[in-house]
């Protein structure tokens, strides 16, 4: 496939007010009180924040925060408004209960919490939600007005709790348009927050959107771990592997250089970005091999037929390690849940391998517990690790986990979705 230009110029608009800074709404439930001296208490309280001043503004009745968190400095805002819950958060939102949902329907006002996140993206939006935790105890809802979607509240608690920061996957959002035809626009809300470019795939197609949004979501992560040390408009990313072993190379262009290559869009075209997505966002493209960086671009359906059943997506070494810490810390979890046998566990295990200083994180199924070890059975092959295969039983402790997965007879559990059960 050809790609097109055409000489139509096109400018990136100013940033949203959500995409310049980040924007949560915490929704109390109908008893919560409005206080000053409460807010600035329950900020103080938080482990490792220091309050260092703090002003209300009465011509817009919003009250300024200035603190430091680990030793970085942040200004929040905070006001209140009254709030009716919009149809969309409650009809994408997945796993509510009736309760849940009946409570959000009702909710008749929002604190909003707005602030800028720092060069620590992650421990950024971590602190955010800790404020949204702590100065709304009765919580029964968020809505990240930047990622444009709804966070559950009991998530939000338990994130809020943790040591371990929250994962890229849960600072963005990635939505997905279609048309009858089958066309399908898959775009991200919440990077431009991180002083990142939001991505997109055009073209997409229904048979092909589920391995489009993997590698959407690949590529986001990859540059909110990179932060502002990788331009993913100029440099490549190489952030996978097809099942026939070849890379998965990628790069992003600005939208107004982007949709000209393209002879026709029936989604994500000019026409769609004349009230929004049209600040600081970029669909993809890629590199079908090393030779061709910085020469050709090619379109990412351009690989829809070699997708197979599995391709490889990577993970950082800091991702990997942020994952392990989070299913260390709940591990109590897998063993609340082994008691059920109706329950199916796998828990990853860290092995060395045959090169020095690495490990591979292979899959066992859980057998039994015995004080603080396991007994667990490979269930995959491994690539690099001597003398065990398939069907082998080992004794392990918590420090050789690296993540797992409960199957309940109802749904799948992992670390990061534990206020499930």
């Amino acid at each position: 496939m050809k790609l097109f230009k055409k000489k139509e110029k096109l400018q990136e608009h100013p940033l949203e007010y959500w995409e310049e800074q980040s924007f949560m709404l915490a929704i109390p439930d109908k008893d919560y009180k409005w206080s000053r001296t409460d807010i600035i208490n329950k900020i103080s309280e938080i482990p490792n924040v220091k309050v260092e001043d703090n002003y209300f503004y009465n011509e817009t009745q919003t009250l300024k925060v200035n603190l430091k968190y680990d030793d970085k400095e942040y200004e929040i805002g905070i006001y209140q408004r009254k709030f009716t819950m919009p149809d969309i958060y409650i009809n994408s939102s997945f796993q509510l209960s009736n309760e849940e949902i009946e409570e959000l329907k009702n909710a008749t006002q929002v604190i909003t919490i707005f602030m800028k996140f720092t060069d620590d993206i992650k421990k950024s939006f971590h602190l955010q939600l800790k404020i949204a935790v702590n100065i709304v105890p009765n919580l029964i809802g968020l809505i990240d007005e930047s990622a444009e979607k709804l966070i559950p509240a009991k998530w939000a608690q338990l994130a809020s709790s943790s040591q371990v920061t929250p994962g890229p996957n849960d600072i963005y959002s990635v939505h997905a348009v279609y048309n009858k035809s089958g066309e399908v626009w898959l775009h991200t809300h919440g990077l431009c927050r991180c002083g990142l470019t939001e991505l997109e795939i055009l073209k997409s197609n229904q048979e092909n959107y589920k391995n489009h949004c993997d590698l959407i979501n690949a590529f986001a992560c990859f540059i909110i771990d990179k932060n502002k040390t990788f331009n993913p408009q100029e440099g490549s990313a190489h952030i996978g592997l097809l099942p026939n072993n070849k890379q998965i190379i990628v790069t992003c262009k600005s939208w107004v250089e982007a949709i000209n290559k393209y002879n026709h869009l029936n989604l994500g075209g000019i026409n769609d970005r004349k009230n929004g997505h049209n600040t600081k966002t970029s669909p993809i493209f890629i590199y079908k091999s090393k030779e061709d960086i910085n020469n050709k671009l090619s379109y990412v359906t351009e690989y829809d037929e070699l997708w197979g059943d599995n391709p490889i997506f990577f993970l950082s070494n800091e991702e990997t390690d942020r994952m392990k810490m989070l299913a260390r810390e709940r591990f109590n979890y897998v063993k609340k849940a082994s008691k059920d046998k109706n329950n199916e566990i796998l828990i990853k295990v860290g092995l060395k391998t045959t090169k020095e200083n690495e490990s591979e994180h292979i899959w066992f199924e859980l057998i039994e517990f015995k004080g603080n070890k396991f007994k667990a059975k490979l269930t995959q092959e491994p690539y690099l690790v001597d003398n065990i295969k398939v069907g082998d039983e080992k004794w392990f402790t918590i420090d050789d986990v690296t993540d797992w997965i409960i199957y309940t007879p109802k749904m799948e559990i992992k670390p990061n979705n534990v206020y499930l059960l």
